[in-house]
């Protein structure tokens, strides 16, 4: 009788002990999802915060972004100015031309928030404050039927100050050379006549106000040669290698491609940004607004 009554109280004290451990294995279960259920709430109340405070943001910034300046930079200023404003609806970034040194002029005057210059400042150009957003290399165009594949850097420059004027001196057919570049203040004629040497000696067949009607000029006119940004050309010109070296993006990028100059958009130095114009900047020089400047056919600089 007693070993019956002892192997009875041992199941009862194993029983108890079991719904102990159960009771507790509850507890810490519920304990643990209610820790995990709290802190997802947590997470999305802070991405909700983020979201908002993000939209707030967008919809906060408006105002306009005024620019002018250079017409090679009117590709990548207005492909800036559309992928800035899917983001900022409420800004409007109005893009002019007239020439770098119009540009220059008008972010001096506050006549515009930013002056779109392609090339580098002049050592008296003072008062400003430089952002390089990208490079561009200038293309030498010449009219499609024209046979010459390349020309170096210095039978550019007998070209275009009178040495050479015939492309039979050059390995092409015996036709006298038209020869088109830019207006003066132009940012591209500044450049090109810089880097080969023949700055206020260039003599010029034709000079056209435009990236586009220097393009043209060349593309409809026999025995024509022209300078013409990068990120303009297509194919109703034929574009020449220089020393040997084709334009690319990356012949432009490693420096071997000889002609090549910055983008630079410059404001007045002390000048008070609103918000729409530093943001603009900013997202310029972003990795978003970058990616813009490579699809445009420039090289970045971040």
């Amino acid at each position: 009788m007693k070993k019956i009554t002892s192997v009875l109280m041992a199941g009862l004290l194993a029983a108890m002990t079991l719904a102990s451990c159960n009771s507790g294995d509850n507890s810490s279960s519920a304990a643990s999802a209610e820790s995990s259920a709290a802190s997802a709430a947590e997470s999305s109340a802070a991405e909700s915060s983020a979201e908002e405070s993000s939209a707030e943001t967008t919809a906060d910034l408006s105002g306009t972004v005024s620019m002018s300046g250079s017409t090679s930079m009117e590709i990548v200023a207005k492909a800036l100015g559309e992928a800035f404003t899917a983001v900022y609806p409420d800004v409007t970034v109005d893009v002019q031309l007239g020439g770098s040194s119009t540009g220059i002029q008008n972010a001096l005057e506050g006549v515009s928030d930013i002056g779109n210059v392609s090339r580098e400042l002049a050592e008296d150009e003072t008062g400003l404050v430089p952002h390089e957003i990208a490079l561009d290399g200038i293309a030498m165009a010449v009219n499609p039927a024209n046979a010459v594949e390349n020309l170096t850097l210095d039978q550019i420059a007998d070209i275009y100050t009178g040495e050479i004027t015939n492309w039979s001196e050059v390995g092409g057919e015996d036709l006298e050379i038209y020869v088109v570049g830019r207006e003066a203040g132009s940012g591209t004629r500044d450049a090109f006549e810089e880097i080969v040497g023949i700055s206020d000696m260039a003599s010029y067949d034709s000079e056209q106000t435009s990236t586009g009607s220097a393009k043209t000029t060349v593309a409809t006119t026999p025995g024509a040669i022209g300078y013409v940004s990068f990120d303009s050309i297509d194919d109703t010109v034929k574009t020449l290698t220089i020393n040997d070296v084709a334009i690319s993006t990356e012949t432009i990028q490693d420096g071997s491609y000889l002609l090549q100059r910055p983008f630079l958009m410059v404001t007045k130095e002390g000048a008070e940004l609103s918000d729409a114009v530093q943001a603009f900047l900013d997202y310029t020089l972003s990795e978003d607004g970058q990616a813009v400047c490579e699809q445009v056919g420039l090289v970045p600089v971040q």
